[in-house]
């Protein structure tokens, strides 16, 4: 059995691990003891913003197994319409392919309908082809483009 609720300060070093637990992220996250600081302010921030939220997955014993963020964007196209931006889903290894990922993600769409929001939104690195696929199965469509340019 699962749960899924907001995460606390005491999650963020269990975040941080599964955000680092592939070749990309291992490429792009510091796992330390004790945190990197800028995951501390980035925790308070995100904690501090009625428009964000940073949810974990449980198991029975209150073990992180996954985790994800939801950002809550207002929108002046589409008559106003708020969206939701789903980001950053891992969910640990020994955990995938038992539906918790798909779960999880429900359970974010639900966050958005209560919240108001018309679309959900996310983004996935094209060099996650498995998560594209897993995300277009739960009815999420690549209908537009995205670029970034980092700073």
């Amino acid at each position: 059995m699962y749960s899924f609720r907001l995460a606390r300060l005491s999650n963020l070093a269990a975040i941080v691990r599964l955000l680092a637990d592939d070749d990309l992220g291992a490429a792009r996250e510091i796992v330390s003891d004790p945190v990197d600081a800028r995951y501390l302010s980035a925790f308070a921030a995100i904690e501090a913003d009625a428009n964000q939220l940073l949810a974990v997955a449980t198991d029975a014993s209150d073990q992180v197994v996954g985790c994800l963020q939801l950002s809550f964007l207002p929108g002046l196209s589409r008559m106003g319409m708020w969206r939701g931006q789903i980001e950053s889903v891992r969910i640990a290894r020994e955990f995938r392919g038992a539906g918790l990922g798909a779960q999880f993600i429900e359970w974010a769409v639900a966050q958005c309908v209560e919240r108001g929001c018309g679309l959900v939104q996310l983004t996935s690195d094209k060099m996650r082809k498995d998560s594209i696929s897993f995300y277009e199965k739960l009815g999420f469509v690549a209908s537009h483009e995205g670029l970034k340019r980092k700073l």
